[in-house]
């Protein structure tokens, strides 16, 4: 019910089509844009700094740099930086500890050594996986190659030299949590880096080749820089230059880096075959031996653009979705994507409102991509197929072997200094079914001055269903944001309208007009173990389209920050009111009211060096959206709680255990409607920078009350065993084993599937 709902599937032609609608966003927009450029233009914080960097006759070593000070003539002819500026916890003072970081270049790569002066016993550092640094002390170079202010490369060590990187976007994107992100950690590139611990703190070295960047043609390069320690006992973030919290994004503060002359990417293409053998056994399947292979390439085209091509994508069986709760969910939950080809450069196609979602293309044979940014004008365009539709038709029906396409346009103007203008088009059609679904819209981002930025979008859409029906209508969002040292502020409007449908993207509920607000207030003590204390308030207001309203919420809360990672946020009380419709669930007769009230504590810290902890609980009411067949959703008893507990008992063993719980009781007997629990323990053990192996083990169980539930008991229980050799991104072999144990409420387990895998890629790169 709620799925078909979310789709807007239930919409007839003759309640969607708004374009009066349409045509005044777009001149409201316009006439924004034309008022914004007429205007005086505000004063702009921006770095001042400027570092020429060098050219070296041969590339830096490490070793030049133990001393915790250049040795040698090429070391001690690398720019020098030092003076790292504190952004928290105390905002504008001299980093704790000091840093002093180099900078030179030659014809293939860009070098940089950070030398961080530090008491080596307090200094944190682990033999981990690749990207798994968040739990050490960090630094980081930052680099937007085309100086735009806009996107920008990170590359982040750990004191071992073991590697994070991301594309950083000014405009911040919600992640799988909901949270938003400006960095898009699913960018993996080939670089190098070596770290050391001294007497004296530690010494870090990065080489990235020129033929990882993308930049523009010129002759002599100006990018953007910025280089940043992390001290994470202290939550301590020092960043050279300056980068205030009094100026909304990072990328307007940069410095400036110039002297690189003659560089390229160069004739830059690469090639990663891979190729996976796997056995595997399930009920109604058996397979000795099944061999995938697949090809991913890459062309760079004048330095600046890049065509992706693949065949068989690789479809990362190695990395398993981190559990989440499904059960009585009303809305679809989402899950990331995890295969390499939709991950890279995946932010050219982000807009305000989600409408590329690539986990919708189920089983592509082949795909092609081509990104990258040619003056002003950022681009990109994706086509692909899908296998899924023809594979799951069920036998004699006339879409067996038929596939779906998908074609998605997205371009992106650069206006003023940091804001743009820009539209997207996305096409998902499925020939045999004469079904397809299309949108095109505009959007936007303006920075009105260092402090408010406001980003919008108008898009509509146009379906034609397998059943011959046909739908279509408009969807809106405006999001208005202030960033300060001590306030933000954020107020967002949505508008869904009940015909609009993305079979491409993720926009799980329509029929909305929708207006959240949210308000946080910091104070920052100048000294002591707290750093910041204050109040935040989320407010969401949710109305049908017909005026009904369906959705309140006041949401306060008092937020404690301290240092060692430690957090505490404290809902006293939280009043939600819910409104369900016959429309939402066909054994409604009438609208159905729920008056909610909840509160909840969440807390965290990784004060001691081997142990991090979170946890939250939130206890009051929810709504049984999944009750017994012919039955009405009701009002219940809610519950539910989440504890992570990792454990670093030696440098090269990391332990992370996750206990997910969720559970509804009968307001009037106190009797259970179900309990979920998911617990998950993942052991990685890291013998050196190439070599791990890791075991997750899983147990998730729902016990339902069939007096008071549609759903049924089950119990399942998972192992999933792999080794990993990985060179560097594109070159791995990974040999695994995983099953899978259901328990439907029957006497025992039952093996439901269990594999064998031997996965190995290699990339050439010329």
């Amino acid at each position: 019910m709620g799925a078909e709902y979310a789709k807007g599937r239930h919409c007839g032609r003759n309640q969607v089509r708004d374009p009066l609608k349409v045509l005044l966003l777009i001149g409201v927009l316009c006439s924004a844009v034309g008022m914004a450029q007429n205007a005086p233009q505000p004063n702009r914080a921006k770095s001042s700094s400027t570092l020429i960097i060098p050219r070296l006759a041969r590339a830096p070593a490490l070793e030049e740099f133990l001393s915790m000070h250049p040795e040698g003539e090429v070391a001690t002819a690398m720019a020098k930086v030092s003076g790292f500026v504190q952004r928290d916890p105390h905002g504008g003072q001299p980093a704790s500890q000091p840093t002093e970081a180099y900078l030179g270049y030659d014809q293939k790569n860009l070098y940089v050594v950070f030398v961080c002066f530090d008491d080596p016993g307090k200094v944190r550092a682990r033999m981990s996986r690749r990207e798994d640094i968040f739990s050490d002390d960090n630094v980081e170079i930052m680099l937007d190659t085309f100086h735009d202010r806009r996107r920008a490369y990170a590359f982040q060590t750990n004191p071992l030299g073991v590697q994070w990187d991301a594309i950083w976007t000014e405009i911040p994107h919600e992640d799988s949590n909901g949270n938003l992100n400006n960095f898009d950690s699913s960018f993996d590139t080939v670089w190098s880096s070596r770290g050391k611990l001294t007497s004296q703190g530690y010494v870090v070295w990065m080489a990235i080749p020129f033929k990882s960047l993308r930049f523009s043609p010129q002759h002599e390069q100006s990018w953007g820089l910025i280089l940043y320690r992390g001290i994470l006992r202290d939550n301590e973030d020092d960043f050279w230059p300056e980068i205030s919290r009094r100026v909304e994004g990072r990328l307007g503060q940069a410095a400036t880096a110039n002297g690189m002359e003659k560089i390229s990417p160069g004739r830059n293409m690469q090639f990663i075959p891979y190729g996976a053998l796997r056995s595997f056994h399930a009920p109604d399947a058996n397979r000795s031996a099944e061999f995938r292979g697949g090809l991913d390439s890459k062309f760079i085209i004048h330095d600046n653009l890049v065509l992706d091509v693949t065949a068989n994508p690789d479809f990362s069986q190695v990395e398993s979705d981190e559990p989440q709760i499904t059960v009585n969910q009303r809305f679809e939950v989402f899950f990331p994507e995890k295969r390499p080809f939709f991950l890279e450069n995946a932010d050219y196609f982000k807009t305000p409102i989600d409408l590329f979602f690539t986990r919708n293309i189920g089983d592509p044979q082949f795909g092609a991509r081509l990104t990258g940014k040619v003056g002003p004008y950022s681009l990109g365009i994706l086509s692909s197929d899908d296998r899924g539709p023809g594979n799951s038709a069920p036998v004699g029906s006339p879409l067996v072997g038929d596939r779906a396409t998908f074609n998605i346009a997205r371009v992106s103007r650069d206006i003023f200094r940091q804001s743009s203008v820009g539209a997207i088009y996305t096409d998902r059609e499925l020939p045999g079914a004469n079904e397809f679904n299309r949108i095109g819209g505009i959007d936007g981002r303006l920075k009105f001055d260092p402090n408010w930025t406001e980003t919008f979008q108008g898009v509509v859409s146009s379906t034609q269903n397998q059943d011959g029906s046909y739908q279509a209508g408009p969807a809106y969002k405006g999001d208005v944001t202030y960033n300060g040292t001590n306030l933000d502020y954020e107020a967002t409007y949505n508008d869904i309208s009940p015909g609009f449908t993305t079979d491409a993207g993720f926009v799980n509920r329509v029929d909305i007009r929708e207006i959240k607000h949210q308000l946080d207030y910091r104070f920052r003590p100048s000294s002591g173990p707290l750093l910041s204390w204050g109040p935040d308030l989320f407010t969401d207001h949710v109305w049908a389209h017909d005026g009904t309203r369906l959705d309140t919420l006041y949401d306060p809360d008092l937020a404690i920050q301290l240092k060692g990672q430690t957090y505490i946020h404290l809902t006293p009380y939280v009043e939600f009111r819910e409104r369900l419709r016959p429309s939402d669930f066909p054994t409604l007769t009438q609208n159905q009211d729920f008056h909610e009230h909840n509160s909840s504590v969440s807390f965290g810290t990784s004060y001691l060096p081997k142990v991090a902890v979170q946890g939250y609980y939130q206890f009051g009411d929810g709504v049984n959206f999944v009750p017994p067949a012919n039955q009405v959703p009701v009002l219940a008893k809610a519950d539910s709680a989440q504890l992570s507990v990792s454990f670093l008992p030696i440098t090269n063993l990391k332990v992370d255990n996750l206990y997910l719980f969720d559970r509804l009781r009968d307001r009037a007997s106190g009797a259970s409607v179900f309990n979920n629990h998911i617990v998950r323990s993942k052991w990685n053990w890291q013998f050196n920078r190439e070599l791990s192996v890791r075991v997750i083990l899983q147990y998730t169980a729902t016990l339902a009350n069939p007096a008071f539930t549609s759903l049924t008991t089950s119990k399942e229980f998972n192992a999933d065993f792999l080794i990993t050799y990985l060179l560097h991104p594109g070159t791995a072999i990974y040999v695994g084993y995983n099953s899978d144990l259901q328990n439907n409420n029957g006497p025992r387990y039952i093996n439901d599937s269990r594999q064998f895998f031997v996965k190995v890629s290699y990339l050439f790169r010329f």
